[in-house]
């Protein structure tokens, strides 16, 4: 859960960026330039990631809802947990992919670090703060409902600062889907509920399947695309492991498995049938996955599997919400 490239993780690196042109006096256009404004950090805070960080809350809430009542300022702290989290996630990438120098050869939105355009420090400073808001929003919920929910904040932090970060960050390793289907499905969707009802319930495990599937799914797409230079920096990611064909079937199994999700909740919540209304969305993204082996195809692909992901969870929120 890249703008336009990485954007759920922050690590793609599909080429050489073009040559900067040297301005009068020296200077470089494009490199090591200081922000002239605001753009420049939200470029860096990726915002095409954050509907994977709102689907999870919106289903979760939505079960919440379905199963008993909704308190309006917890949906907003739930909200800003996954959000800064997120964004806390992506400043850390950029960070740690900019220092790795992973992030040094690529085609796309220009990196923080990677680029000059921030010191190192700073763009790590931003991901502190994130994650700070993450943590205050978080404490105010444990507070308020469970403290054991204050060692799920600690781990969802750690899980994104250790995704390329630390001394052997498990994102170049292969475990960035289970990571994702772990935080961005499980963690989210379930703890969106239980910081309503206070109470793990069933339906709240099934709606976390389909969510965590479609996220699943964007990294997937984003690393079949980056095999190639993957392999070659030494990032071993799953993608790099099972091969562009296999990792082709993966992508397809994610999508039919979220959509069969949708058919199980439905058993139990009819109206939750609506979100299958989605299934059109997912038809240009897996046709380009099995069809383009070209990084604008592929690109076009994580941007269609990212709409996916918001319309059917959006979906699939209102149907549990009214069922």
């Amino acid at each position: 859960m890249e703008e336009d490239d990485d954007e759920f993780t922050g690590h793609g690196r599909r080429g050489a960026e073009p040559h900067a042109k040297e301005e009068p006096g020296g200077g470089r256009a494009g490199a090591a330039e200081p922000p002239r404004s605001a753009g420049h950090w939200l470029a860096g805070a990726r915002p095409r990631t954050l509907p994977a960080s709102v689907s999870p809350v919106l289903v979760g809430t939505a079960v919440a809802a379905a199963e008993g009542t909704v308190v309006a300022w917890r949906v907003l702290a739930a909200m800003v947990v996954a959000l800064a989290l997120q964004v806390g996630t992506n400043y850390a990438n950029d960070y740690s992919d900019g220092r790795r120098g992973t992030d040094a050869q690529r085609v796309g939105p220009q990196r923080l670090t990677a680029s000059g355009l921030v010191a190192p420090a700073k763009v790590l400073t931003a991901a502190v703060i994130a994650f700070a808001v993450a943590a205050v929003a978080g404490l105010t919920l444990a507070i308020a409902v469970d403290l054991r929910l204050l060692l799920v904040g600690v781990a969802c932090i750690a899980a994104g600062a250790l995704y390329t970060g630390g001394p052997r960050p498990y994102g170049y390793s292969g475990f960035g889907e289970l990571a994702v289907l772990v935080f961005f499905g499980f963690v989210a969707t379930a703890g969106s509920a239980y910081v309503q009802l206070e109470r793990l319930t069933g339906l709240a495990g099934l709606a976390s399947v389909p969510v965590g599937l479609l996220a699943c799914a964007l990294l997937v797409v984003n690393n079949l695309r980056d095999i190639d230079t993957d392999a070659a920096s030494g990032k071993i990611t799953l993608a790099v492991r099972l091969g562009a064909a296999r990792t082709r079937l993966l992508y397809l199994a994610c999508v039919v498995g979220a959509l069969v999700g949708v058919l199980v909740i439905g058993l139990v919540r009819a109206p939750a049938l609506i979100a299958l209304a989605a299934v059109p969305v997912a038809t240009k993204p897996v046709r380009l996955v099995a069809e383009r082996r070209d990084a604008p195809g592929l690109i076009a692909a994580l941007v269609g599997t990212a709409r996916l992901q918001l319309v059917t969870c959006a979906l699939l929120a209102a149907g549990l919400a009214v069922s």
